[in-house]
């Protein structure tokens, strides 16, 4: 059923970035050799964004910092209004690897999150029940009813990406991150799971921060595409994304939606071409 777009919020942004700079170790930092640099973003509640960019631009790094994985070295980083100062309670991360536990069933594996993350795990004995059911209602809504007794060898690769999904939500997170979480599947199943993930995220309206090489992905599900530099990386296209929601597959093979793509690319190309120029002149980029 169709629903709106979360609206933006009028208050402070949700995800704030203010000139952040990060180098790995102090010999880098005195060196000013950064992963990312300069990094100014406002998020709103609800928002959904997708950063997109050439492999080393610092994607991965911009998460990092986001979750508070890392500290920038120059900079700060507020989430929901608090500045960042170590790893957050209040998001949830998907891979491109599930990385599910062989041993615990597709149930089990939802759980682990309530079973070591306070405030839930001294309330997990007492509050089981009511968690297998968060759990299994959760699973229905990815197409997994009846696969909570299953393993992760009995599952497809669709599948168990589904499951690290439900892993990532099983807490109820204000923000939902996800790093190349459909990479390594087929374009049908990967298909399958944008619909599923846009579905989750329009009924439950957390934040989403979701880097991809994909660009069809970014377009079809973000509110804002993000385009990184080459590293050190820093954000150069801001890309509104003003598609109508509810976005269904059949807008992908539209022209609205493929001039979209198109322009990232383009976008994309400069970067890479660019810095391989640089590179055979001897210039730094």
């Amino acid at each position: 059923m169709a629903q709106p777009t979360p609206a933006p919020s009028a208050g402070s942004p949700f995800i704030e970035f203010q000139d952040v700079w990060l180098a790995y170790n102090e010999t880098l930092l005195a060196q000013n050799s950064f992963a990312v640099e300069a990094i100014d973003l406002r998020v709103n509640k609800g928002q959904f964004i997708a950063i997109v960019g050439p492999s080393g631009c610092g994607k991965s790094t911009f998460m990092k910092l986001t979750t508070g994985l890392r500290r920038p070295s120059r900079g700060t980083v507020r989430i929901d209004g608090q500045p960042v100062t170590g790893p957050l309670k209040i998001s949830g991360m998907a891979f491109q690897a599930p990385s599910l536990l062989p041993w615990r069933t597709t149930l089990d594996n939802v759980l682990l999150p309530l079973e070591i993350v306070e405030p839930h795990r001294s309330q997990f004995k007492a509050r089981r029940a009511e968690y297998v059911q968060r759990a299994s209602a959760l699973l229905a809504k990815v197409g997994l009813g009846g696969y909570e007794s299953k393993f992760p060898w009995q599952l497809s690769g669709g599948m168990q990406q589904r499951v690290s999904i439900c892993r990532a939500l099983i807490h109820e997170p204000k923000m939902l991150l996800l790093d190349e979480p459909f990479g390594a599947l087929d374009a049908f199943t990967r298909e399958e799971l944008w619909c599923i993930l846009r579905d989750l995220w329009l009924e439950q309206q957390f934040n989403v921060v979701l880097v991809t090489h994909d660009l069809r992905e970014s377009v079809f599900l973000a509110d804002t595409v993000y385009v990184m530099s080459k590293g050190p990386g820093r954000f150069v296209v801001n890309r509104q994304i003003d598609l109508p929601r509810v976005r269904d597959l059949e807008i992908t093979y539209t022209p609205a939606f493929t001039d979209i793509v198109h322009e990232l690319r383009s976008h994309i190309g400069a970067i890479r071409g660019g810095a391989a120029a640089a590179a055979a002149s001897g210039v730094v980029a």
